[in-house]
């Protein structure tokens, strides 16, 4: 189970924004998504919790796990 929130990130109309699961206002509006996407990782990181990429549709298209995933991908070297 994650320890923080899970970090999103969305479409704002100043460019992307990157807001904690549950949160109604963003952390951080950014220009880029690829710049809101490196910052949801670093808040993600701390807080040993999840990034949720939204595409310019709503839907996630991206994400990744930065703590205690119960459900870890398989190496299959």
């Amino acid at each position: 189970m994650s320890k923080g929130k899970n970090q999103h990130v969305v479409k704002h109309a100043d460019g992307w924004a990157v807001k904690g699961a549950g949160n109604s206002k963003a952390t951080k509006v950014i220009r880029t998504q690829q710049e809101a996407i490196d910052v949801a990782e670093q808040i993600a990181k701390n807080q040993q919790s999840d990034t949720k990429v939204h595409g310019r549709d709503g839907k996630i298209r991206a994400g990744n796990s930065y703590g205690n995933d119960p459900h870890p991908p398989k190496d299959k070297k």
